[in-house]
């Protein structure tokens, strides 16, 4: 089994890239808003509860993804200085149940990001959707570090299409295609 974990800001492409890659492979995509979106009508964001559960589901998915040999995208923020026990976490789970774990950043120029974020797409999940509220996490949190000790290819969209960006990942990665 093979786990991308896809990070970095808000509106970067994770979801899109990662919808591409497994278009084009045999990944499946699980995105951090299928658990969060889980379980928001029932637990406060971020709360204790909330937290608990989030890793219970998350961790959960991606071993059982290892063990039946499953290939995943998941794609999700790091935040530095606050993520990277929940990232270890997550890699741990594919690890050890035999799986590999690959990393990639996506950036993006801060005013991209900004036309990005208000866009139909973004509508789908409980993602932040306006200008303000990016603004106001890009001042506060660090999304745009790689995970400390883990090799990561990145990528700027900023001008680079989704599928540009997918084929990236799938060279650099060897992944097989479709």
């Amino acid at each position: 089994m093979k786990l991308i974990i896809i990070h970095g800001p808000p509106a970067a492409g994770k979801l899109t890239v990662a919808r591409e890659i497994e278009r084009r492979t045999n990944f499946m995509v699980f995105h951090n808003h299928l658990s969060i979106d889980a379980i928001t009508p029932i637990f406060e964001f971020l709360s204790p509860p909330f937290r608990r559960l989030m890793r219970v589901i998350r961790t959960a998915v991606i071993a059982e993804a290892a063990r039946e040999d499953t290939n995943l995208i998941f794609t999700c923020i790091y935040m530095r200085g606050i993520d990277e026990e929940n990232i270890e976490i997550i890699a741990s789970a594919a690890e050890d149940n035999g799986g590999q774990v690959f990393y990639v950043l996506l950036t993006c120029d801060p005013q991209m990001l900004e036309k990005r974020i208000t866009e139909e797409s973004r509508k789908e999940f409980g993602k932040i959707k306006s200008v303000e509220a990016l603004r106001s996490d890009l001042s506060k949190f660090d999304y745009y570090s790689t995970i400390p000790g883990r090799e990561t290819l990145i990528i700027d969209t900023t001008h680079v299409s989704p599928d540009e960006a997918a084929t990236r990942i799938i060279d650099h990665y060897q992944l097989d295609t479709l």
